[in-house]
Formats: structure tokens, sequence, C-alpha cells
């Protein structure tokens, strides 16, 4: 390794034009960390959150955006058994993914799905850690239930569409337009539901309501979520890109047995996400490695062009996951 690496920093809060290329040290890996020569990095909304200055890394944490990618461990920690030095992985990253070389827990890493190559692997992580924990984990989705996911054609979307119907989930989706409807249907969603044309409530309903919501709108959308479950369905926050903050009659909650919960990944403890990184081990690179699973890849930018990802990420067009080639 050299002493320095390319990276992309965020120069101030703001649009995708504050993302610059900068020269940085070269990581050292704690007792429990390993250092990844990254050939590429996955590009998420939490990373655009981050670069617009409303989602603060921890506090130890790298100041880089980037939370997931994949390459070749070149480093490890006194304390490290499970990975060695040459092996090929992909990485949950505390942050840090745009550049060169990152450090990250061994216990976060998992090995390249076989068949696979590292630019698919690199968007394993972050979205297949998000989705197993929440719509598997915490919204304990079942066999044969009607499992609603907004922004079905997001790379948390097209993640949650395959392992639900894997598992055997009927699968119901709202996206933006038709091609996106069409790429949700040929992965295996039961109805695409296109949000300016239908109401997804109505469709809910006339189906039984659903027995489980993933959704990452919020705003006016939570107490539409709300009408749109099934008696003791329930509903999983992941996010809020149409505002956190919202007036909700909390009596239908209360009268129809509804649950609502959510979680973030990022501030988890290394200890649950190494707990995440097993179930995803032993449950799911099963399916990845049979064929039955894959990323559904839109995108790819050089390192150098991260902002041009962030502008395709934030314009809503793309199906599935954006990557950058960093090697």
């Amino acid at each position: 390794m050299t002493d320095t690496m390319r990276a992309v920093e965020i120069t101030e809060p703001g649009g995708p034009d504050v993302l610059r290329l900068c020269s940085r040290p070269v990581p050292k890996p704690a007792a429990d960390q390993v250092v990844i020569k990254l050939a590429y990095a996955g590009v998420n909304r939490p990373d655009a959150l981050q670069r617009a200055g409303m989602y603060a890394p921890p506090p130890t944490a790298s100041d880089l955006p980037g939370l997931e990618g994949a390459g070749e461990v070149v480093a490890i920690g006194a304390a490290v058994t499970t990975v060695k030095v040459g092996d090929q992985v992909c990485a949950l990253l505390p942050g840090g993914g745009y550049a060169e070389y990152v450090a990250t827990p061994a216990a976060h890493c998992l090995p390249v799905p076989k068949g696979m190559d590292l630019k698919q692997a690199a968007c394993l992580p972050e979205t297949f850690f998000t989705v197993w924990s929440n719509v598997f984990q915490r919204g304990a989705l079942k066999a044969g239930e009607r499992f609603l996911i907004h922004g079905g054609s997001s790379g948390i979307g097209t993640t949650a569409i395959q392992l639900a119907k894997a598992f055997g989930a009927r699968v119901f989706v709202t996206v933006g337009a038709a091609d996106k409807a069409r790429a949700c249907v040929d992965l295996g969603a039961e109805r695409a539901i296109i949000y300016r044309e239908e109401d997804f409530v109505e469709v809910m309903r006339a189906e039984g309501g659903a027995d489980l919501i993933l959704d990452m709108v919020g705003g006016l959308y939570i107490p539409r979520n709300f009408r749109a479950l099934a008696d003791d369905g329930r509903l999983v926050q992941i996010a809020f890109l149409q505002g956190a903050k919202v007036e909700v009659n909390f009596s239908d909650l209360m009268r129809r047995r509804l649950t609502m919960t959510g979680s973030t990944l990022r501030p988890q403890s290394d200890l649950a996400k190494a707990h995440i990184a097993d179930a995803l081990l032993a449950d799911v690179w099963p399916l990845l490695e049979s064929g039955l699973v894959a990323p559904v890849m839109d995108s790819e930018f050089p390192l150098e062009e991260a902002a041009a990802a962030h502008a395709r990420m934030e314009a809503s067009g793309h199906i599935g996951k954006i990557v950058l080639k960093v090697a």
C-alpha cells in the first residue's frame, strides 16, 4: 500500500457539486478491522443525506461518504481471524467507501458470492443488511403474506422484491413510471402500482390490506399506510424522503392492532451488524450463489464523477443500484 490514496470528500453541505476528489492518508486497521483495497463502491441515499448535511457520520467513522464496497483485503488487525490478506470480500462500511482504501470491522465482511463479480458484490451490503434486518427480522415477513414496498425500483426495493418472493410472500410495489413497473413485475412483484395513476390504499384494501409495508417515503404516506394495512398489519419505516413530521390519528393503530416500527442501520452497534451479517451468510448468500436473487444494476461512474452519480440517484430515474468504479 502507498501512504496516500484518492478519495472523494464533502467540501461543505450542499448539492452533488460539493463532492470533490482529494488525497487522504490510507487508513490503518484497528485490532478488529481489515483494510480493503476497493474495486467498486455502492452509492446510496444516506450518502446524499450526509452530503446535504442531514446525516452526520458516527464520531469514530470516516467523514468520507460511502457505506458499502467490494475489493481485496490488504491488511488485517491483530485480533482478526475470520478474514485473511488476499481475500475478496464485500463489506458494510462505517463510512469512507468513496476512496481507494477503507477500514471496516472484519465481522462486517462477507465473501463475494460464487459466480458474482466485484461490481455486483459492491451493491450487496448496505441494501441487503437493510432489507434483511427490517423486512425479515423487524417486520417478520412470512410466506403467503401481502407485502407492499414503496419505491419498488430503488436498490432497496429491487432487493426486497426478490427476497420476499424467494421466501414465499405476495409482493406489491409503488413506482412512478411504467418502465419501473415493468422492471418490478419482471423481478417477481405481483402488482406494480403507479402512484401517479392509482391510489395504493384502494388497491391494497381491495386485496384485503397489506400485512407488511416497507416505507422510505414518510410524510403524508404515513397515515395512508395505516389505511392500507390489514388488521394486525405492520409498518416498517426506513427513511423519510417526504419528511419525518406529519399529523397522524393513532386511534386506527389501536383499534386495528397495527404495529409501527423502523430503524436506521448506520448507528447500530458493530455487534448488531455482525449478527445481521451472520444471518445473511446463512440465509441469503445461498440464494445469491444459486442465481435466484441478484442485485439489479443501473449505472457505473468513475470515482472522480461521484457528483454525477449523486445527480443520477437524486433525479430518481434509476432502476436498481448505482456504483462508483474505484480501482
